[in-house]
C-alpha cells in the first residue's frame, strides 16, 4: 500500500492567529490530495484541529524557557519526509526539515492586506483561504449541556481580551446588556458570556445583569466547545479576541469592538463581520474606553437589522 503525503502545519500560539491561518487545513488538501497533516499548535488552539479534515495528529506545543519547545517539537518532526512544511511562524527549524515543498511566513508576505489574506498568500492558495471551525459530537454536546433545551434567540458576548487595553470595561459591557435586555427587538432572547477559565471576573457583571436570560458558558470546556456554544447564537459582540475571530469563522454576525489594535488587518473575517473602532481612520489608534455605551448599542441594533431582523422576516413570510 502507497503511504499517505505527510504535512506539517506549525500554527499559532494564540486562538485568534490560529482561527485566521486555519483555512490552511483546506488549502493543504487541494494542493495536496489524501495528505495526512500533522498540526503543531498552541495547546489553547489545539482542539481546533482536532475535527478537521486530513489531521491525523495535534501537537499541542506549550512555550518553554530559551526556546525549549522549538528542540521539543524538531524531536518530533525531523525523522519524517515531509510532503510539505507549511509554518504559520516562519521559523528557521522549518528550513532544516526534510521537505518537498515549503510555505512559510515571512515579513516580506505583509502588504498591508487582512491577515487572512496574508496567510493565504502564504499557502499560494489561488483564492482566499477562508477560516472554518470543524465541530465534533463532543463540542456538540457540551453545547448542549451548556445552553440548554431553550430555543430563544442568543445574543453572544466576549468581554474580554488577551490585552487589558484591548478590553471594553466590564461595567460597560453590564451596562450594553441591561439596555438590550429592555430594547423590544431583544424580547425574549437570552444573552451568553463566553470564554476562557480566567474570564469570570470579565464576565460576572454582565451575567448578574441579565439574570434568569443570562447564560454562562465561560470556562465550560475547551475552546471547540465554545466555538459550537457561539455557533448556536444569532449574533455576537465581543472584544479584539480569538473569540471573536471564532464566531466569524462560524458564520455567526459578529461585531468586533477595538481599541489600540489594528482593525484593518484583524476584523472578523466574512461578510458578515463588522468593527467598532475608537479611532476608525486606518493607521490611528485610540483607547478603547473611547467607546461609550450608546455607541456600541447603536452598532448592536444595525447588526440586529442586517441579520436578525431580515432572518425573522424571511422565517414569517406567507
Amino acid at each position: 500500500m502507497t503511504e499517505r503525503p505527510q504535512v506539517l502545519f506549525i500554527s499559532a500560539d494564540r486562538i485568534g492567529d490560529a482561527i485566521m491561518s486555519i483555512g490552511a487545513i483546506r488549502e493543504i488538501g487541494r494542493q495536496i490530495p489524501d495528505a495526512e497533516i500533522t498540526v503543531a499548535v498552541g495547546p489553547t488552539a489545539a482542539a481546533l484541529f482536532r475535527a478537521a479534515p486530513g489531521v491525523v495528529k495535534v501537537i499541542p506545543w506549550k512555550k518553554q524557557k530559551l526556546s525549549g519547545h522549538w528542540r521539543t517539537l524538531w524531536k518530533q518532526t525531523v525523522g519524517t519526509k515531509w510532503a510539505m512544511v507549511a509554518d504559520v511562524r516562519g521559523s528557521a527549524m522549518s528550513l532544516f526539515l526534510r521537505a518537498k515543498e515549503r510555505r512559510l511566513y515571512s515579513r516580506a508576505l505583509e502588504k498591508g492586506e487582512m491577515k487572512v489574506v496574508t496567510f493565504s498568500n502564504m499557502m499560494k492558495a489561488k483564492q482566499v483561504a477562508e477560516p472554518e471551525i470543524f465541530l465534533d459530537e463532543a463540542a456538540c454536546a457540551k453545547a448542549d449541556e451548556i445552553i440548554g433545551n431553550d430555543t430563544s434567540p442568543i445574543i453572544a458576548f466576549a468581554p474580554i481580551s488577551t490585552a487589558a487595553d484591548r478590553s471594553w470595561p466590564k461595567e460597560r459591557w453590564a451596562a450594553l446588556v441591561e439596555k438590550l435586555m429592555t430594547e423590544p427587538r431583544f424580547d425574549g432572547w437570552r444573552f451568553m458570556m463566553v470564554g476562557g477559565p480566567g474570564d469570570h471576573d470579565a464576565a460576572a457583571p454582565s451575567l448578574a445583569v441579565s439574570g434568569d436570560r443570562g447564560i454562562d458558558a465561560v470556562g465550560k470546556g475547551d475552546i471547540l466547545a465554545s466555538a459550537a456554544a457561539i455557533s448556536r447564537a444569532t449574533l455576537f459582540i465581543g472584544n479584539d479576541s480569538g473569540l471573536m475571530h471564532v464566531s466569524a469563522a462560524a458564520g455567526v454576525p459578529t461585531l468586533g469592538l477595538f481599541g489600540p489594535s489594528e482593525w484593518w488587518h484583524k476584523a472578523p473575517w466574512g461578510p458578515k463581520g463588522r468593527v467598532l473602532a475608537a479611532a476608525s481612520v486606518r493607521g490611528e489608534f485610540a483607547s478603547i474606553q473611547n467607546l461609550s455605551v450608546d455607541q456600541v448599542y447603536e452598532e448592536v441594533l444595525k447588526l440586529h437589522e442586517s441579520f436578525a431582523g431580515a432572518a425573522k422576516v424571511a422565517t414569517t413570510a406567507p
